[in-house]
């Protein structure tokens, strides 16, 4: 929550630095369909303060994280400050009176659009193919609807949360081309727009073989590892009527790095490292070479000594050799015990304790079935 005040605070500074217009945000306002109370007050205080309280237009689509209904529960109050919350793809585009510049915006905002949100069984044939293709000329065919009646003497964008074929993605990003079936094709986004804004990919690109401009500004804040060589910013337009866009990228300062050590010698480098006072502000993926499987107690405590540790991943070294073929009835249980553990942790030792423990535990068992077979002699 702090990264994202600290976010949504530079936002608010760049678009008043910059003098915005409109503020489009192409779905996934949030990660889950049932977002804390703390994260929704947070995002429509943010929205209010962005809008100016009615002065600046914000137009709000929701993407395939989002609840559609949960997202546009809050539009007829939120119209009052003229922000536009979409949750459903609908065919209706919006056209907005921009004060500031005395000019007219048309906008086909197209919410995440999947079969069961459009209400559509596009084919009756479920192979990744047949769908893949219904998908594609649906997607072409509701945005050919949308700007059908867009004038060049106005400025026109169209606006959605799409996997466009070609696109970068990320591990954080949940997948919503199903397989390969809601795929999109990059010639099907609408030619008689000026910008297309498109959300889900978390890389900042531009789709290029778009027949206008076409790009994903991606998230603010970077949500996997796998993100962590990416610039964050957002993406900063010029339009005037029937005009080519000025586009620019403003990179954001908000929001932790992301980083991974490999503790290669151990525990103690670590401890090392936090010593040093390496990374204090980051958040980090450990990778600790050990012997023996860490205890709760040492996690405890390294989390406790540097609160970015986001995942502390054990990495045993491989003392396994070729498999013997020997008969199991020639060697001792807890030697069986010890070979399975080590194959199951994936190569850690398995300390006396516990084989102490599981030999105790084998002989309970084996002193209950050997009462319960002298009960049944007896009988």
């Amino acid at each position: 929550m702090a990264e994202q005040e600290e976010f949504l605070d530079e936002l608010h500074q760049i678009v008043r630095e910059e003098k915005a217009d409109v503020i489009l945000i192409a779905g996934d306002a949030f990660d889950t369909v049932n977002p804390p109370a703390a994260a929704e007050q947070l995002f429509y205080e943010s929205l209010a303060r962005l809008a100016d309280y009615g002065k600046r237009k914000v137009v709000v689509i929701a993407g395939n994280h989002d609840h559609p209904d949960r997202l546009a529960a809050a539009a007829p109050l939120a119209e009052q400050h003229g922000i536009t919350l979409l949750g459903y793809p609908e065919l209706v585009p919006y056209s907005f009176d921009i004060p500031s510049c005395q000019q007219r915006l048309n906008v086909a905002a197209l919410a995440y659009p999947s079969e069961s949100r459009l209400k559509e069984l596009l084919t009756e044939n479920q192979t990744e193919e047949s769908l893949q293709l219904k998908y594609d000329q649906k997607i072409a065919q509701l945005f050919a609807q949308m700007t059908k009646d867009f004038h060049s003497q106005e400025v026109n964008i169209a606006m959605s949360h799409l996997f466009i074929a070609g696109g970068d993605p990320s591990d954080s990003e949940r997948p919503i081309q199903v397989g390969g079936a809601y795929t999109v094709a990059p010639q099907s986004l609408p030619a008689n727009v000026q910008y297309v804004a498109l959300g889900h990919l978390h890389r900042p690109q531009t789709i290029h073989k778009a027949r206008t401009l076409a790009r994903y500004s991606g998230s603010p804040l970077a949500y996997s590892f796998s993100e962590s060589g990416y610039t964050k910013s957002v993406t900063m337009l010029e339009i005037n009527p029937g005009e080519a866009v000025e586009m620019k990228e403003i990179y954001l300062a908000s929001g932790k790095p992301l980083v991974k050590w490999k503790a290669t010698e151990g525990i103690n480098q670590i401890y090392q490292w936090v010593e040093e006072g390496r990374d204090p502000n980051a958040w980090i993926d450990v990778e600790v070479h050990v012997q023996h499987a860490l205890t709760m107690e040492q996690i405890h405590q390294l989390r406790k000594i540097h609160p970015g540790f986001i995942q502390i991943k054990p990495v045993f070294q491989d003392t396994s050799s070729p498999i013997e073929q020997v008969s199991v009835s020639t060697i001792p249980i807890d030697d069986i015990f010890r070979r399975f553990y080590e194959k199951q942790s994936g190569g850690a030792e398995a300390e006396e304790e516990l084989v102490r423990i599981f030999l105790e535990c084998l002989r309970e068992e084996e002193d209950e079935m050997n009462e319960g077979i002298a009960e049944e002699v007896s009988q």
